[in-house]
C-alpha cells in the first residue's frame, strides 16, 4: 500500500482552504517567519499608517483630466513643432496632428486649480488634493509600466510596493492581510497578477485578491457536511505533518508561506465576510459612494470596501479601474474617459468625504493614478498613444499639501519638464510617508541587499509635496 501523499489527504478530507486553516491555528511557525528589522520604520517620522490606491488601468490622458495646456489647444490639429525634438512613440504617432483637450478645464475651489469637466465630483476636493503633473517612466508599453509603477522595475518577479510595505510593516489586525487588492470583476489587466505579487520576498506577503458578497475569497468557507470535531481532527493531523514536513527540509517559503495562509484564513473566516457586508452601511453611505446608481455601483462598493478595509487595519489596498483595455484611449479618447469617469469620479469623491467624516483622513493616503498618462498627437483622429515621458497623479489625506500643484510637463504635456518625479522617487516618497526608510528597507536575495527603489544613487523623497 502507498502512502498517503499529504495533497491526497487534503483533497480525501473535503475541508478545503477554511478547513486547513484550523491546523494552523496554533502555529505560529517562528522558524519561517521573516523577522521585521524596526531600524527602517520611525513612528515619529510617519505621517500616515495605512494607504489606499487607486489604479486607472490603461493610462488616463492627464492632457483631459488634470493638466490643462492652452497652448496644446491652440496647436490642435497641426503637427508637433520641430522644437520639441523627436518622439519616442508605440504606434508611431509623433507626426500626427495635435488633439486639444477634450472637454475644458476650469479653476475650482480657493486654490484655482484647474480640473476637467470629466470629473464635476473629483473636482469639488481640488483644494484637498496635491496633484503631481511631472511624473516620468521609461516604458511605453503596458505590461512593463504596470510592473515598473507597481514594483519600481519594468522586469516582471519584483516584489510590489504593497508587498514591501506589508514586509515592512505588517498589518493593524492579525485576523486581516496586510495588503489586499480589488480587481476590476470585468478582467485582469495587464502584466497579471505579478503587478501585486511578492517576488523574492517570502509568498505570505504578496497581495490577497477579495471581492464582494458573502464569499470574499474563494474556498475561505467550511466544506458543507463536515463537522467541527471532523474539521479539528482532520487539521490537527494537518499541521502535525506540515510542521514535520518544514522541519526535515530547513526552510521552504512555499510551504511556510502556505503554512501561514492556512493560519490566517482560519482566522479570516469570521472578520472577511464582516469587513465585505457593505449591507451594514447606512442608505447615506450607500449613496454617497453611488451604490444607487448602476454606472456608479461596482466601483462604488469596491471604493467602499476599500474604506472598510483600512479601517478594520489592512495597511495597503489597491481599487483597480479598467480591464484588460481599461482606460487605454486609443481610438476615442471622448467616449472611452466618459465611461471611466462616470463610473469613477462619484465614488472616489465619495470616498474622500468619507474618509474626513470618519476620521480617517489624517493618516490615510490616496493615490489617484495609472501607469502612464497620454500622447499629445492624435491616433486615429480622435485617440492618444501611451505617453512615459511625462504625466500625471494626484494624492490626498495625511502627510500631502492640500490645493497643492508640484512640477509640470512641457507646454503641450509630451514631457516631464519642471521638477521631473521619476517613479522611484515616487515610491521613496510613499514609503517615507509611511515612515519607512527607503535606502534601510532592504531584503538579503542573492547575495544582493535588493530595494523597492533598486539602486538608491540619486533617490530623493519629494519634499515639496509634504505638508
Amino acid at each position: 500500500m502507498q502512502p498517503l501523499r499529504r495533497r491526497d489527504f487534503l483533497l480525501r478530507s473535503g475541508g478545503g482552504m477554511g478547513a486547513i486553516a484550523l491546523a494552523a491555528l496554533d502555529a505560529r511557525v517562528s522558524a519561517a517567519t521573516t523577522k521585521r528589522d524596526p531600524s527602517w520604520f520611525s513612528a515619529k517620522r510617519a505621517r500616515v499608517r495605512r494607504v489606499i490606491w487607486l489604479f486607472m488601468h490603461g493610462g488616463p490622458s492627464h492632457i483631459d483630466l488634470f493638466d490643462p495646456k492652452p497652448e496644446l489647444k491652440r496647436l490642435s490639429g497641426k503637427t508637433l513643432p520641430e522644437s520639441f525634438g523627436p518622439v519616442m512613440t508605440r504606434r508611431k504617432v509623433a507626426n500626427n496632428p495635435l488633439l486639444g483637450p477634450v472637454k475644458p478645464f476650469r479653476p475650482r475651489g480657493q486654490s484655482g486649480i484647474q480640473v476637467s469637466d470629466f470629473l464635476p465630483c473629483i473636482a469639488q476636493h481640488a483644494d484637498d488634493l496635491c496633484f503631481i503633473r511631472s511624473m516620468h517612466g521609461d516604458s511605453v508599453n503596458h505590461p512593463q509600466s504596470v510592473y515598473q509603477m507597481n514594483t519600481g522595475s519594468v522586469l516582471m518577479g519584483r516584489p510590489s510596493v504593497g508587498s514591501w510595505v506589508a514586509f515592512g510593516l505588517g498589518s493593524d489586525n492579525e485576523d486581516l492581510p496586510a495588503f489586499v487588492v480589488l480587481p476590476d470583476p470585468k478582467g485582469g489587466l495587464k502584466g497579471g497578477p505579478p503587478a501585486w505579487g511578492s517576488g523574492f520576498l517570502p509568498a505570505s506577503y504578496q497581495g490577497v485578491t477579495m471581492r464582494s458578497g458573502p464569499e470574499p475569497i474563494l474556498h475561505l468557507s467550511t466544506a458543507r457536511g463536515f463537522s467541527p470535531n471532523q474539521q479539528r481532527a482532520a487539521l490537527e493531523l494537518a499541521k502535525q505533518l506540515n510542521q514535520t514536513h518544514l522541519e526535515t527540509r530547513g526552510f521552504d517559503d512555499e510551504l511556510s508561506a502556505r503554512m501561514q495562509a492556512y493560519e490566517l484564513a482560519f482566522r479570516m473566516q469570521s472578520a472577511a465576510p464582516e469587513m465585505v457586508d457593505v449591507s451594514q452601511e447606512s442608505s447615506a453611505t450607500h449613496r454617497l459612494y453611488g451604490l444607487d446608481e448602476g454606472p456608479t455601483k461596482e466601483f462604488g462598493t469596491r471604493c467602499l470596501l476599500a474604506r472598510r478595509m483600512i479601517e478594520r487595519g489592512v495597511r495597503f489596498v489597491q481599487v483597480y479601474s479598467g480591464d484588460t483595455n481599461g482606460w487605454d484611449a486609443h481610438s476615442n479618447v471622448l467616449r472611452n474617459h466618459s465611461e471611466h469617469c462616470l463610473a469613477t469620479d462619484r465614488p472616489v469623491a465619495g470616498l474622500l468625504t468619507d474618509l474626513k467624516q470618519r476620521g480617517l483622513w489624517d493618516d490615510t493616503l490616496v493615490i489617484w493614478g495609472g501607469e502612464f498618462g497620454r500622447m499629445p498627437m492624435s491616433e486615429s483622429g480622435t485617440g492618444r498613444d501611451h505617453n512615459p515621458w511625462g504625466y500625471g497623479c494626484w494624492l490626498a489625506g495625511g502627510g500631502v499639501k492640500a490645493g497643492h500643484v508640484h512640477g509640470s510637463t512641457d507646454e503641450i504635456g509630451l514631457r516631464a519638464a519642471e521638477s521631473p518625479v521619476h517613479i522611484r522617487n515616487f515610491h521613496a516618497t510613499l514609503l517615507h510617508l509611511l515612515g519607512i526608510d527607503h535606502e534601510d528597507l532592504s531584503f538579503l536575495h542573492n547575495g544582493l541587499e535588493e530595494r523597492l527603489i533598486g539602486p538608491t544613487d540619486d533617490i530623493e523623497v519629494v519634499k515639496e509635496i509634504l505638508a
